[in-house]
């Protein structure tokens, strides 16, 4: 394991625990959510993002370990084209999260279990 993502592993082992941090759906539901909040807040759409989705879901399924090498290397390069420093602005969040740790918790204690919207 790297050490970005040992990093993020103890925070969120520290906030919500093992059972969560290691359910793969709970962590895909919040996955998408962030990747839309990034796509978002670079102008993207919501009709784009509903077309994207249709044009993925219309396609076979892929394999996850070339697909999480596809994720690392399409973030670089948008933030590369957006001017952002990936590993920096990574860190800046973890430590915003520890700083945060008891908000993110009871925020979470009060959300819907198994949903995919984190209400």
């Amino acid at each position: 394991m790297n050490k970005f993502q040992n990093a993020s592993t103890l925070w969120g082992n520290a906030c919500f625990g093992k059972d969560v941090i290691n359910n793969v759906q709970e962590r895909t539901h919040r996955f998408i959510e962030e990747a839309i909040e990034l796509a978002q807040s670079l102008g993207c759409s919501k009709n784009e993002v509903l077309q994207l989705v249709d044009y993925v879901f219309d396609r076979p399924i892929g394999e996850a370990h070339q697909e999480v090498g596809g994720v690392m290397v399409t973030l670089a390069l948008l933030c590369h084209a957006a001017n952002l420093d990936m590993e920096d602005l990574g860190y800046t969040e973890i430590n915003r999260c520890w700083s945060k740790i008891d908000k993110i918790k009871t925020k979470w204690q009060g959300k819907p279990k198994f949903s995919p919207l984190p209400q």
